[in-house]
């Protein structure tokens, strides 16, 4: 199969994915977006993702998605075969992106050490769960687990609920994001003699308590605990979303004594920005039991389309709580490529998320989707000049597919 020219800035590096599922996958599909050329090197069952979440017609949703841009190879790295197979690859690369177990790769004889020492220049991204150190470093971790430790689950949902877990690999895309700066980081002190290839350690923990900075902060020097308010923030007020009279949603977010009084004059109370206490975030939030009650009564008299028309008039921080399904019709995603149409053999046209943001003279490009598994192997031995015989053998070995 043929694929269109890759673009972007990172054209002409190369990256070795050695990852699987979720965070390590994303990382090389940003990179891929942007550019690189990404050999996804796959176990001959392939990434679990392959197997998980919705699929149409046989066909993983998912997979699409985490594999788009890439090529797909298949070794098995626990065979002397496959092994040989990498360490010929390693020259040919920049960065190498690995998310085993600690200790898997030092186990399978291809430590940093060993990696770097093919390749002096090569970037290692390295992602575990919870660290390469402490009590839990050894411990198998999902995106799951980490949430919970994190303490994310433990401020999310109702504050009457219990501790709510996100409805996304939430923990898994924002190392993912944090994997990729890093290997950017790395390729630019590099490529400007800071430093030749070296290691990045990255883990599951350290994104989510980046996202709780403000929590971490004030429980370390108030002592107090952060609890669930549910849709609410408690640093200001009003800041929720309500039902509309025709039995949609709204969301509001008055961060600002400005934006907070624009609100609850279009709701049809002007005295509440009139009290002393309404200046300060802390002093809304201590009145939050009575704004949000003006600011539900308020939607539940309208509609959302008069709702938002009033909003829109009156400069209002209003906007409505979309369905996934409406995302696909939104004009404002449309009009930015936030959601983009890409062809695929198995899928026909299929609509997904876009790239994360734009250059204006280096874009990158979604060129297709994720391949099948080793659609790529012989192609890429191929141009190590790995010979047909050699092809036929290391596949009779079990070491490729």
């Amino acid at each position: 199969m043929s694929h269109p020219r890759s673009s972007g800035p990172l054209l002409g590096i190369r990256v070795l994915e050695l990852a699987a599922v979720v965070a390590g996958p994303t990382a090389g599909q940003i990179l891929a977006d942007l550019g690189a050329e990404v050999i996804k090197v796959e176990p001959p069952g392939g990434d679990a993702a392959r197997h998980i979440g919705p699929a149409k017609d046989g066909t993983a949703l998912w997979w699409k998605f985490l594999g788009r841009n890439k090529r797909s190879i298949a070794l098995d790295l626990s065979t002397a075969g496959g092994r040989d197979v990498l360490l010929r690859l390693l020259p040919t690369a920049d960065v190498l992106i690995e998310s085993y177990r600690p200790g898997t790769l030092e186990r399978w004889g291809l430590s940093p050490q060993v990696l770097q020492a093919s390749n002096s220049r090569l970037v290692i991204a390295r992602i575990t769960g919870y660290g390469r150190r402490g009590p839990r470093a050894s411990q198998p971790a999902f995106g799951t687990l980490v949430e919970a430790l994190s303490g994310f689950a433990s401020l999310n949902g109702a504050a009457e609920g219990p501790p709510t877990l996100p409805p996304v690999a939430l923990a898994d895309y924002l190392t993912g994001f944090a994997a990729a700066i890093a290997v950017l980081a790395a390729l630019r002190a590099r490529d400007c003699g800071q430093a030749d290839g070296q290691t990045a350690e990255v883990n599951l923990l350290s994104p989510l308590l980046a996202l709780l900075n403000l929590q971490i902060i004030q429980c370390d020097q108030t002592g107090v605990t952060p609890r669930r308010i549910g849709n609410r923030m408690a640093t200001t007020a009003p800041r929720n979303v309500y039902a509309t009279g025709d039995g949609q949603w709204v969301a509001v977010s008055g961060t600002t004594p400005k934006t907070a009084a624009t609100l609850l004059r279009l709701a049809g109370r002007p005295d509440l920005p009139e009290q002393d206490w309404f200046a300060t975030g802390a002093g809304r939030y201590a009145h939050v039991g009575e704004i949000d009650q003006a600011m539900r009564d308020w939607a539940s008299r309208h509609s959302l389309a008069d709702l938002l028309q009033a909003a829109r008039a009156a400069g209002a921080t209003v906007g409505p709580v979309h369905e996934i399904g409406q995302l696909l019709a939104d004009e404002q995603i449309a009009s930015n490529d936030l959601i983009i149409p890409v062809n695929d053999p198995d899928l026909g046209l299929a609509r997904m998320p876009g790239l994360l943001f734009e250059l204006d003279r280096t874009p990158g490009s979604v060129r297709w989707l994720g391949q099948e598994l080793g659609q790529s192997t012989d192609a890429v031995l191929g141009e190590l000049d790995v010979t047909p015989d050699e092809i036929a053998a290391l596949r009779a070995a079990g070491a490729i597919r």
